[in-house]
Protein backbone atom coordinates (compact mmCIF):
# COMPACT_ATOMS: atom_id res chain seq x y z
CA UNK A 1 0.00 0.00 0.00
CA UNK A 2 1.51 3.62 -1.34
CA UNK A 3 0.76 6.71 0.29
CA UNK A 4 0.96 8.30 -2.78
CA UNK A 5 -1.28 6.14 -4.46
CA UNK A 6 -4.09 7.43 -2.00
CA UNK A 7 -2.92 10.83 -2.09
CA UNK A 8 -3.30 11.24 -5.74
CA UNK A 9 -6.86 10.05 -5.25
CA UNK A 10 -7.70 12.08 -2.89
CA UNK A 11 -7.50 14.84 -4.81
CA UNK A 12 -8.91 13.50 -8.37
CA UNK A 13 -11.68 11.04 -6.38
CA UNK A 14 -15.14 12.00 -6.87
CA UNK A 15 -18.05 11.41 -3.63
CA UNK A 16 -16.85 11.38 -0.71
CA UNK A 17 -13.49 11.85 0.53
CA UNK A 18 -13.48 8.27 3.25
CA UNK A 19 -10.87 5.75 3.07
CA UNK A 20 -12.91 3.57 0.92
CA UNK A 21 -13.35 5.98 -1.78
CA UNK A 22 -9.45 6.55 -2.18
CA UNK A 23 -9.33 2.88 -2.32
CA UNK A 24 -12.01 2.66 -4.99
CA UNK A 25 -10.81 5.49 -7.02
CA UNK A 26 -6.97 4.25 -7.11
CA UNK A 27 -8.55 0.71 -8.26
CA UNK A 28 -7.24 -0.92 -5.02
CA UNK A 29 -10.99 -2.18 -4.23
CA UNK A 30 -10.03 -5.98 -4.43
CA UNK A 31 -7.22 -6.12 -2.64
CA UNK A 32 -6.40 -6.23 1.01
CA UNK A 33 -7.01 -2.66 2.10
CA UNK A 34 -5.80 -3.39 5.92
CA UNK A 35 -2.80 -1.72 5.59
CA UNK A 36 -4.87 1.68 4.08
CA UNK A 37 -6.34 1.71 7.26
CA UNK A 38 -2.86 0.93 9.83
CA UNK A 39 -1.40 3.86 8.11
CA UNK A 40 -3.30 6.12 10.27
CA UNK A 41 -4.45 4.23 13.07
CA UNK A 42 -1.10 2.58 14.25
CA UNK A 43 0.57 6.11 13.80
CA UNK A 44 3.10 4.60 10.41
CA UNK A 45 3.79 8.77 9.76
CA UNK A 46 4.15 11.67 11.71
CA UNK A 47 2.07 14.63 10.31
CA UNK A 48 4.77 17.27 11.66
CA UNK A 49 6.83 15.49 9.64
CA UNK A 50 4.77 15.45 6.72
CA UNK A 51 4.25 19.34 6.62
CA UNK A 52 7.80 20.07 7.52
CA UNK A 53 8.97 19.67 3.46
CA UNK A 54 5.67 21.66 2.86
CA UNK A 55 7.21 24.70 5.21
CA UNK A 56 10.81 24.29 3.47
CA UNK A 57 9.31 24.74 -0.65
CA UNK A 58 7.73 28.11 0.81
CA UNK A 59 10.96 29.67 2.69
CA UNK A 60 13.20 29.23 -0.74
CA UNK A 61 10.38 31.26 -2.60
CA UNK A 62 10.37 34.02 -0.56
CA UNK A 63 11.90 37.23 -1.63
CA UNK A 64 15.44 37.82 0.20
CA UNK A 65 15.15 39.83 3.63
CA UNK A 66 11.12 39.35 3.53
CA UNK A 67 9.70 37.98 6.65
CA UNK A 68 8.09 34.41 6.49
CA UNK A 69 4.54 35.28 7.27
CA UNK A 70 1.54 32.57 8.39
CA UNK A 71 -1.88 32.91 9.54
CA UNK A 72 -2.96 30.78 12.83
CA UNK A 73 -6.19 29.82 13.31
CA UNK A 74 -8.92 27.21 14.53
CA UNK A 75 -11.77 25.28 11.90
CA UNK A 76 -14.51 22.39 12.86
CA UNK A 77 -14.91 19.87 11.21
CA UNK A 78 -18.45 18.10 11.62
CA UNK A 79 -18.75 15.17 12.59
CA UNK A 80 -22.11 12.47 13.31
CA UNK A 81 -20.88 9.72 14.95
CA UNK A 82 -21.15 9.72 19.30
CA UNK A 83 -17.92 7.62 19.20
CA UNK A 84 -15.36 9.45 16.98
CA UNK A 85 -11.91 10.30 18.84
CA UNK A 86 -12.26 14.25 20.11
CA UNK A 87 -15.72 14.96 18.69
CA UNK A 88 -17.88 17.14 21.30
CA UNK A 89 -20.24 19.90 21.04
CA UNK A 90 -18.86 22.38 20.19
CA UNK A 91 -20.16 26.48 19.27
CA UNK A 92 -21.06 26.84 16.03
CA UNK A 93 -18.91 30.19 14.48
CA UNK A 94 -21.62 30.59 11.42
CA UNK A 95 -24.76 30.53 13.58
CA UNK A 96 -26.60 33.87 13.98
CA UNK A 97 -25.45 36.23 16.73
CA UNK A 98 -28.52 36.65 18.38
CA UNK A 99 -28.59 32.45 19.10
CA UNK A 100 -25.85 30.45 20.46
CA UNK A 101 -25.65 26.95 18.00
CA UNK A 102 -23.83 23.90 19.01
CA UNK A 103 -22.84 21.66 16.59
CA UNK A 104 -20.94 18.11 16.93
CA UNK A 105 -17.22 18.05 15.28
CA UNK A 106 -13.81 17.93 15.89
CA UNK A 107 -11.38 21.00 16.38
CA UNK A 108 -8.62 21.34 14.62
CA UNK A 109 -5.82 24.33 14.62
CA UNK A 110 -3.89 25.24 11.62
CA UNK A 111 -1.49 27.26 10.50
CA UNK A 112 -1.22 28.20 6.66
CA UNK A 113 1.90 29.98 5.17
CA UNK A 114 1.31 33.19 2.65
CA UNK A 115 3.52 32.74 -0.39
CA UNK A 116 3.42 35.62 -3.08
CA UNK A 117 1.58 34.43 -6.42
CA UNK A 118 3.80 37.17 -8.65
CA UNK A 119 6.89 39.32 -8.05
CA UNK A 120 5.12 43.05 -9.15
CA UNK A 121 1.04 42.29 -7.43
CA UNK A 122 0.51 42.11 -4.02
CA UNK A 123 -1.73 38.70 -3.54
CA UNK A 124 -0.35 35.86 -2.37
CA UNK A 125 -1.96 32.21 -1.62
CA UNK A 126 -1.65 30.65 1.72
CA UNK A 127 -0.36 26.77 1.81
CA UNK A 128 -1.08 25.02 4.91
CA UNK A 129 2.25 23.91 7.02
CA UNK A 130 0.17 22.60 10.15
CA UNK A 131 -3.14 21.20 10.82
CA UNK A 132 -2.87 20.20 14.45
CA UNK A 133 -5.95 17.92 16.15
CA UNK A 134 -7.45 20.53 19.50
CA UNK A 135 -9.42 18.14 21.30
CA UNK A 136 -10.71 18.82 24.34
CA UNK A 137 -11.32 16.01 27.27
CA UNK A 138 -13.82 14.32 28.75
CA UNK A 139 -15.52 15.66 31.80
CA UNK A 140 -16.32 13.05 34.45
CA UNK A 141 -19.35 12.57 35.94
CA UNK A 142 -20.04 14.39 39.71
CA UNK A 143 -19.87 11.40 41.95
CA UNK A 144 -16.09 10.89 40.03
CA UNK A 145 -13.28 10.88 42.75
CA UNK A 146 -11.47 13.89 43.37
CA UNK A 147 -8.28 12.88 41.63
CA UNK A 148 -10.03 12.20 38.75
CA UNK A 149 -11.34 16.19 38.80
CA UNK A 150 -7.65 17.16 39.37
CA UNK A 151 -6.59 15.09 36.20
CA UNK A 152 -9.24 16.76 33.96
CA UNK A 153 -8.44 20.27 35.39
CA UNK A 154 -4.82 20.05 34.71
CA UNK A 155 -6.08 18.38 31.05
CA UNK A 156 -8.45 21.18 30.41
CA UNK A 157 -5.97 23.26 30.59
CA UNK A 158 -3.08 21.85 28.49
CA UNK A 159 -5.73 21.31 25.96
CA UNK A 160 -6.95 25.71 25.90
CA UNK A 161 -6.52 26.13 22.10
CA UNK A 162 -4.08 29.18 22.93
CA UNK A 163 -1.95 27.37 24.78
CA UNK A 164 -1.64 24.66 21.95
CA UNK A 165 -1.29 27.39 19.45
CA UNK A 166 2.05 28.45 21.51
CA UNK A 167 3.43 25.35 21.12
CA UNK A 168 2.66 25.28 17.31
CA UNK A 169 4.24 28.47 16.86
CA UNK A 170 7.29 27.54 18.90
CA UNK A 171 7.57 24.24 16.45
CA UNK A 172 7.13 26.64 13.42
CA UNK A 173 9.87 28.68 14.65
CA UNK A 174 12.02 25.84 15.31
CA UNK A 175 11.42 24.37 11.67
CA UNK A 176 12.40 27.17 10.34
CA UNK A 177 15.52 27.93 12.26
CA UNK A 178 16.37 24.03 10.37
CA UNK A 179 16.29 25.88 6.93
CA UNK A 180 19.37 27.12 5.66
CA UNK A 181 19.31 30.80 6.47
CA UNK A 182 15.86 30.50 8.15
CA UNK A 183 17.79 31.72 11.31
CA UNK A 184 17.63 35.16 10.22
CA UNK A 185 13.52 34.93 8.71
CA UNK A 186 11.34 36.52 10.71
CA UNK A 187 8.12 34.89 11.26
CA UNK A 188 5.41 37.19 11.48
CA UNK A 189 1.79 35.52 12.51
CA UNK A 190 -1.16 36.68 11.93
CA UNK A 191 -4.17 36.38 13.94
CA UNK A 192 -8.13 37.52 14.96
CA UNK A 193 -9.22 38.87 17.95
CA UNK A 194 -9.67 35.09 19.73
CA UNK A 195 -5.48 34.84 19.55
CA UNK A 196 -4.89 38.48 20.68
CA UNK A 197 -3.97 37.99 24.41
CA UNK A 198 -1.99 37.30 27.08
CA UNK A 199 -1.16 33.45 26.89
CA UNK A 200 0.04 34.23 23.27
CA UNK A 201 2.06 37.62 23.56
CA UNK A 202 4.09 36.70 26.53
CA UNK A 203 5.06 33.34 25.38
CA UNK A 204 6.53 34.45 21.73
CA UNK A 205 9.55 32.82 20.62
CA UNK A 206 12.48 35.05 19.52
CA UNK A 207 12.67 36.53 16.48
CA UNK A 208 8.47 36.35 16.28
CA UNK A 209 6.29 39.04 15.48
CA UNK A 210 2.79 39.40 16.25
CA UNK A 211 -0.50 40.96 14.80
CA UNK A 212 -3.63 40.75 15.55
CA UNK A 213 -6.91 42.09 16.26
CA UNK A 214 -7.99 44.33 19.59
CA UNK A 215 -11.18 45.43 21.22
CA UNK A 216 -11.96 49.23 21.07
CA UNK A 217 -11.84 49.97 24.30
CA UNK A 218 -8.45 47.96 25.05
CA UNK A 219 -6.41 49.60 27.81
CA UNK A 220 -2.91 50.64 26.54
CA UNK A 221 -0.03 52.35 28.40
CA UNK A 222 2.73 54.97 27.08
CA UNK A 223 6.20 54.00 27.93
CA UNK A 224 6.87 55.24 31.41
CA UNK A 225 9.80 58.33 31.16
CA UNK A 226 11.91 59.14 33.65
CA UNK A 227 10.40 61.69 35.87
CA UNK A 228 7.63 58.40 36.44
CA UNK A 229 10.29 56.94 38.53
CA UNK A 230 9.38 56.19 41.57
CA UNK A 231 12.68 57.17 43.92
CA UNK A 232 12.48 53.46 45.85
CA UNK A 233 11.16 49.77 44.63
CA UNK A 234 10.80 48.48 41.24
CA UNK A 235 11.20 50.52 37.91
CA UNK A 236 7.97 51.23 36.10
CA UNK A 237 6.95 49.34 33.43
CA UNK A 238 3.52 51.13 32.18
CA UNK A 239 3.24 54.84 31.85
CA UNK A 240 0.25 57.25 31.61
CA UNK A 241 -2.84 55.50 30.24
CA UNK A 242 -3.25 56.06 26.49
CA UNK A 243 -6.44 56.69 24.55
CA UNK A 244 -8.06 53.58 23.83
CA UNK A 245 -8.62 52.44 20.15
CA UNK A 246 -11.70 53.79 19.90
CA UNK A 247 -10.88 57.45 21.29
CA UNK A 248 -7.53 57.46 18.73
CA UNK A 249 -10.10 57.28 16.03
CA UNK A 250 -11.95 59.76 16.88
CA UNK A 251 -8.76 62.13 17.96
CA UNK A 252 -8.85 64.65 15.29
CA UNK A 253 -5.48 65.99 16.61
CA UNK A 254 -4.05 62.24 14.86
CA UNK A 255 -4.09 62.78 11.03
CA UNK A 256 -5.08 59.56 8.97
CA UNK A 257 -2.64 58.02 6.90
CA UNK A 258 -3.75 56.74 3.18
CA UNK A 259 -2.36 53.20 2.42
CA UNK A 260 -2.68 50.89 -0.45
CA UNK A 261 -3.10 47.44 -0.21
CA UNK A 262 -3.79 44.21 -1.93
CA UNK A 263 -7.64 42.86 -1.63
CA UNK A 264 -9.69 40.79 -3.36
CA UNK A 265 -7.83 40.71 -7.08
CA UNK A 266 -6.46 44.38 -6.65
CA UNK A 267 -5.31 47.54 -5.14
CA UNK A 268 -7.45 49.47 -2.77
CA UNK A 269 -6.32 52.54 -0.98
CA UNK A 270 -7.87 53.18 3.18
CA UNK A 271 -7.08 55.53 6.01
CA UNK A 272 -5.09 54.59 8.79
CA UNK A 273 -3.86 56.07 12.02
CA UNK A 274 -1.60 54.78 14.00
CA UNK A 275 0.06 55.81 17.56
CA UNK A 276 3.34 54.08 18.73
CA UNK A 277 5.30 53.53 21.00
CA UNK A 278 2.43 51.70 23.43
CA UNK A 279 2.61 49.04 26.13
CA UNK A 280 -0.19 46.80 27.24
CA UNK A 281 -0.80 44.20 30.24
CA UNK A 282 -1.04 41.62 28.30
CA UNK A 283 1.98 41.73 26.46
CA UNK A 284 4.01 42.72 29.36
CA UNK A 285 7.46 44.87 29.23
CA UNK A 286 9.04 42.86 26.51
CA UNK A 287 7.03 43.94 23.55
CA UNK A 288 6.55 47.36 22.44
CA UNK A 289 3.44 47.81 20.43
CA UNK A 290 2.14 50.08 17.83
CA UNK A 291 -1.30 50.43 17.25
CA UNK A 292 -2.98 50.87 13.83
CA UNK A 293 -6.79 51.97 13.01
CA UNK A 294 -8.36 51.02 9.90
CA UNK A 295 -11.18 53.67 8.74
CA UNK A 296 -14.78 51.95 8.11
CA UNK A 297 -15.01 50.99 4.56
CA UNK A 298 -18.23 52.85 2.67
CA UNK A 299 -20.48 50.45 0.43
CA UNK A 300 -23.81 50.43 -0.70
CA UNK A 301 -26.42 47.66 -1.15
CA UNK A 302 -27.80 49.08 -4.72
CA UNK A 303 -26.48 51.51 -6.86
CA UNK A 304 -28.20 54.76 -5.42
CA UNK A 305 -28.45 53.79 -1.81
CA UNK A 306 -26.92 55.47 0.61
CA UNK A 307 -23.59 54.89 1.84
CA UNK A 308 -23.37 52.27 4.83
CA UNK A 309 -20.09 51.40 6.81
CA UNK A 310 -18.12 48.55 8.11
CA UNK A 311 -17.19 48.60 11.16
CA UNK A 312 -13.56 50.18 12.06
CA UNK A 313 -10.89 47.30 12.34
CA UNK A 314 -8.19 47.83 15.30
CA UNK A 315 -4.61 45.84 15.69
CA UNK A 316 -1.86 45.61 17.31
CA UNK A 317 2.07 44.54 16.64
CA UNK A 318 4.40 44.09 18.30
CA UNK A 319 7.13 45.72 16.04
CA UNK A 320 7.43 49.00 15.57
CA UNK A 321 10.07 49.28 13.00
CA UNK A 322 7.56 47.85 9.97
CA UNK A 323 5.11 50.59 8.32
CA UNK A 324 1.31 50.55 8.82
CA UNK A 325 1.12 49.58 4.82
CA UNK A 326 3.26 46.47 5.50
CA UNK A 327 1.20 45.70 8.51
CA UNK A 328 -2.55 46.08 6.85
CA UNK A 329 -1.40 44.20 4.27
CA UNK A 330 0.05 41.03 6.18
CA UNK A 331 -3.57 41.16 8.38
CA UNK A 332 -5.51 41.12 5.08
CA UNK A 333 -3.58 38.39 4.02
CA UNK A 334 -5.28 36.31 6.55
CA UNK A 335 -8.39 35.92 5.07
CA UNK A 336 -6.50 33.23 2.66
CA UNK A 337 -6.37 30.86 5.64
CA UNK A 338 -10.42 31.23 5.51
CA UNK A 339 -10.61 30.29 2.23
CA UNK A 340 -8.13 27.42 3.33
CA UNK A 341 -10.38 26.33 5.08
CA UNK A 342 -13.53 26.59 2.60
CA UNK A 343 -11.51 24.84 0.17
CA UNK A 344 -10.41 21.64 2.43
CA UNK A 345 -13.95 20.95 3.37
CA UNK A 346 -15.92 22.00 0.04
CA UNK A 347 -14.21 20.50 -2.37
CA UNK A 348 -11.39 18.40 -0.93
CA UNK A 349 -14.09 16.55 2.07
CA UNK A 350 -11.99 17.14 4.75
CA UNK A 351 -13.60 15.85 7.78
CA UNK A 352 -15.74 13.44 6.30
CA UNK A 353 -14.22 10.23 6.59
CA UNK A 354 -16.07 9.16 10.13
CA UNK A 355 -12.82 7.17 11.88
CA UNK A 356 -13.31 6.15 15.01
CA UNK A 357 -9.83 5.13 16.22
CA UNK A 358 -7.78 8.20 18.54
CA UNK A 359 -4.83 8.48 16.06
CA UNK A 360 -6.78 7.74 12.58
CA UNK A 361 -9.33 10.62 13.57
CA UNK A 362 -6.12 13.15 13.98
CA UNK A 363 -4.19 12.08 11.13
CA UNK A 364 -6.80 11.53 8.06
CA UNK A 365 -7.41 15.19 8.50
CA UNK A 366 -4.04 16.02 8.34
CA UNK A 367 -3.24 13.97 5.61
CA UNK A 368 -5.64 15.17 3.61
CA UNK A 369 -5.15 18.92 3.80
CA UNK A 370 -1.01 17.75 3.26
CA UNK A 371 -2.02 16.72 0.15
CA UNK A 372 -4.37 20.03 -0.71
CA UNK A 373 -0.67 22.01 0.24
CA UNK A 374 1.24 19.84 -2.02
CA UNK A 375 -1.54 20.06 -4.81
CA UNK A 376 -0.97 24.19 -4.47
CA UNK A 377 2.44 24.17 -4.44
CA UNK A 378 2.69 22.54 -7.54
CA UNK A 379 0.55 24.47 -9.69
CA UNK A 380 2.49 27.78 -8.11
CA UNK A 381 5.51 25.75 -9.48
CA UNK A 382 4.07 25.18 -12.89
CA UNK A 383 2.85 28.65 -13.23
CA UNK A 384 6.39 30.15 -12.24
CA UNK A 385 8.71 27.57 -14.43
CA UNK A 386 6.04 27.10 -17.28
CA UNK A 387 3.63 29.63 -17.93
CA UNK A 388 2.69 28.72 -21.08
CA UNK A 389 1.97 24.91 -19.74
CA UNK A 390 -1.39 23.46 -21.18
CA UNK A 391 -3.93 23.72 -18.70
CA UNK A 392 -7.41 22.41 -19.09
CA UNK A 393 -9.68 24.77 -20.81
CA UNK A 394 -11.51 27.51 -18.32
CA UNK A 395 -15.35 26.93 -19.06
CA UNK A 396 -16.79 30.01 -20.98
CA UNK A 397 -18.97 32.04 -18.01
CA UNK A 398 -14.74 31.89 -16.49
CA UNK A 399 -13.17 33.89 -19.66
CA UNK A 400 -14.24 37.37 -19.41
CA UNK A 401 -11.66 37.89 -17.03
CA UNK A 402 -8.00 36.33 -16.90
CA UNK A 403 -7.34 34.91 -12.69
CA UNK A 404 -4.24 36.01 -11.45
CA UNK A 405 -4.19 32.66 -9.61
CA UNK A 406 -6.38 29.25 -10.58
CA UNK A 407 -8.61 28.06 -8.06
CA UNK A 408 -8.27 24.57 -6.26
CA UNK A 409 -11.10 23.45 -8.11
CA UNK A 410 -9.13 24.24 -11.44
CA UNK A 411 -6.15 22.58 -10.05
CA UNK A 412 -8.44 19.46 -9.42
CA UNK A 413 -9.68 19.42 -12.62
CA UNK A 414 -6.40 19.95 -13.83
CA UNK A 415 -5.03 16.82 -12.01
CA UNK A 416 -7.64 14.56 -13.06
CA UNK A 417 -7.39 15.85 -16.68
CA UNK A 418 -3.40 14.68 -16.86
CA UNK A 419 -4.20 11.73 -15.33
CA UNK A 420 -7.59 10.34 -17.29
CA UNK A 421 -7.29 12.35 -20.36
CA UNK A 422 -4.73 10.00 -21.95
CA UNK A 423 -6.97 6.72 -20.80
CA UNK A 424 -10.33 9.08 -22.27
CA UNK A 425 -8.37 9.09 -25.69
CA UNK A 426 -7.24 13.25 -25.37
CA UNK A 427 -4.30 14.01 -26.54
CA UNK A 428 -4.39 17.72 -27.11
CA UNK A 429 -7.12 20.20 -24.87
CA UNK A 430 -7.76 22.52 -26.86
CA UNK A 431 -10.28 20.40 -28.64
CA UNK A 432 -12.39 21.14 -25.88
CA UNK A 433 -12.67 24.80 -27.39
CA UNK A 434 -13.37 24.08 -30.39
CA UNK A 435 -15.96 21.49 -29.80
CA UNK A 436 -19.41 22.56 -31.31
CA UNK A 437 -22.43 22.34 -28.40
CA UNK A 438 -25.47 20.63 -29.38
CA UNK A 439 -28.54 22.52 -30.25
CA UNK A 440 -31.05 22.72 -26.72
CA UNK A 441 -33.98 21.02 -28.68
CA UNK A 442 -32.32 18.09 -29.68
CA UNK A 443 -34.15 14.69 -30.24
CA UNK A 444 -31.68 12.83 -27.95
CA UNK A 445 -29.21 13.99 -26.15
CA UNK A 446 -25.74 11.87 -25.54
CA UNK A 447 -23.12 13.96 -22.88
CA UNK A 448 -19.83 13.66 -23.44
CA UNK A 449 -18.08 11.27 -21.40
CA UNK A 450 -14.63 13.17 -21.27
CA UNK A 451 -16.41 16.86 -20.15
CA UNK A 452 -18.52 15.07 -17.58
CA UNK A 453 -15.26 13.14 -16.16
CA UNK A 454 -12.53 16.87 -16.08
CA UNK A 455 -14.94 19.04 -15.37
CA UNK A 456 -16.85 17.01 -12.66
CA UNK A 457 -17.35 19.00 -9.34
CA UNK A 458 -16.48 17.29 -5.94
Amino acid sequence: MRAGHLAAAALVGMGRKTITNMLVTSGQQFQDCSAAYRLFSKDRFDPDALFAPIAQQVHPQLPAGAPFVAAIDDTLLGKSGRKIAGASFRRDPLGPKFRVNLRWAQRFLQVAAALPVGPESGAVRTIPIDFYHAPTPRKPKKSAPPEQWQAYETERKEANLCELAVQRIHHLRKVLDSFPEGTNRLLWLQGDGGYTNETILKQLPPRTVYTGRIRQDASLYYLPESADAAPKGRKRVYGALAPTPEQVRQDDTIPWQSICVWAAGGFHTTRVKTLAPLRSRMAGQHHNLRLVVIEPLGYRLRKNSKILYRKPAYLICTELSVSCQEIVQAYVWRWEIEVNHRDEKTILGVGQAQVRHPSAAARVPAFLVACYAMALLAAQHVARTNPNHEALPLPVWQKKGTPHRPSFQHIVQSIRAELWAPALGIQHFSDFATRHTQAANAQKYKPNVADAVLYACN
